[in-house]
Formats: C-alpha cells, structure tokens, sequence
C-alpha cells in the first residue's frame, strides 16, 4: 500500500467513491465460511488504550464495546499480541508541538502528510495504560509503537514512514504464524494501516469488524475499509470464528 493510498484513506475519497468497493466488499471481502482459528493464529489487540476509550484526551466513539467482544475472542487464540501507543510528551503528531495549528489539520513531515492529534497516550501517563477491563492472561507480547519523538505509528509492524520496522512481522514469523486477527482501535488509522501491512509482511489477515471502531475523519472509515479489501484483508465478525 502506497503512501499516497494512505493519505487518501485518511481524508476520505468522497462518498461516490466508495459506492462501488463497499458494494463489492459485501461480495468478495467478507468471508463466506467459518473461520478456523488453530496454533498458527495470532490476535492483535490494538491499542485499546484509556486515552481512546470515553473520558479520554482521543476518545473514539463506542470505543468501550470493542472490550468485551475482545474478551471473549481472545479465549480462542493461544497466540495474543496487544499493541500500546507510547509518544513522548512533545511528539511530532501532536497539534500543541505546532503553533498555530490545531487538532485534526494535516501537515506535510519527511515520511509524508500527518494527521494532528490532540495530545494522547504520552509515555508513563495514565492516559497511555491499556484498559483495566482487557483481561488476556496469556498475551505474550505488547509492541509499543509511536516512541520516535519526530515520527508517528499507526501500524504494529512499520513506524509511519512505511519502512522502519517494529520487529512484529519477524517475531511471528519465527515462531511460525502465519494469519493474523486484527480488532481494537480505531478501525480506519491503527486497525487498518496493522491489517494492511500485515498483509503486505505476508501473512493472510482479518480484520473483526464487532471487535473494532473507528473513528471516522472525513470519509476515512469507508476509505480505510476499500484500502484493507483492495490490501486483501479480509472483513469478518466475532461469530465467523469457528
């Protein structure tokens, strides 16, 4: 995926657009049958985090019923990964780091265009905790993403500038998993650019669509969700798992 595709993602393409790739996402990019979950699965939990459920500085609407629903999936998999946004407190992503701008405009960086963001999930804060209602006793690893002071990370497996890696995509691969499950938040930044470049690494990829909620700048959940079909991702529900 192209960061151009990416930027188009994110501000949306226009609802004409993306008539005709929801449509035939009903078609090819939900799954017909069961879905098997076995030893060679992973779930990524993304950044279910205080700072994006409600009350939080970056708070996504609905955010809070992804929790149960990831719960209860999470019994399925022997394999959890979770993700965490950890910025430094002056990161570059932040619309207070740049005068005269304010959350939600768009700039152009070294790795290309930047969302602004008021300031969310900075490092230590509690803001930046993973919910007290995850319960996933047996996730092995948290991947923290964002921690460049001068780049931004919506994907648990390349920073921003689509190149740097978090080291996830080698992690599973040397154990020997092969499809990633991919839910948390929010669908059309964290969720959507981790399903594509999951895809991108190689590996076949779901999205859970009940296990997921976006955000929706613009158009951008439409979009991201023509961008994951177009990625091959393919959309699924909770109870698609067999």
């Amino acid at each position: 995926m192209t960061g151009l595709n990416r930027r188009e993602m994110v501000w949306g393409l226009g609802s004409a657009c993306f008539a005709g790739s929801v449509l035939s996402m009903t078609k090819a990019g939900l799954a017909a049958d069961a879905v098997k979950v076995d030893d060679k699965s992973v779930l990524i939990v993304v950044d279910v985090q205080n700072c994006f459920l409600p009350g939080g500085s970056l708070a996504v609407k609905d955010g809070e019923q992804v929790i149960p629903v990831i719960n209860s999936l999470a019994k399925k998999f022997a394999n959890v990964v979770m993700t965490q946004d950890w910025h430094t407190p002056d990161h570059v992503s932040f619309a207070s780091a740049h005068p005269d701008k304010k959350p939600f405009d768009l700039i152009k960086l070294r790795y290309g265009d930047q969302v602004l963001w008021p300031d969310h999930c900075v490092q230590g804060t509690a803001g930046a905790d993973i919910s007290k209602d995850i319960s996933i006793p047996q996730a092995e690893l948290v991947i923290r993403k964002g921690f460049h002071k001068d780049m931004d990370s919506y994907s648990a497996f390349f920073e921003a500038d689509h190149d740097t890696p978090t080291g996830l995509a080698g992690y599973l691969k040397q154990r020997g998993l092969d499809t990633v499950f991919v839910t948390g938040l929010a669908t059309d930044f964290c969720v959507a650019w981790t399903a594509m470049d999951a895809r991108r690494s190689g590996f076949t990829t779901y999205v859970i669509e009940d296990a997921a909620r976006g955000i929706d700048l613009q158009g951008s959940l439409a979009a991201a969700w023509a961008a994951m079909e177009k990625a091959g991702v393919k959309r699924i529900k909770s109870d698609d798992l067999a």
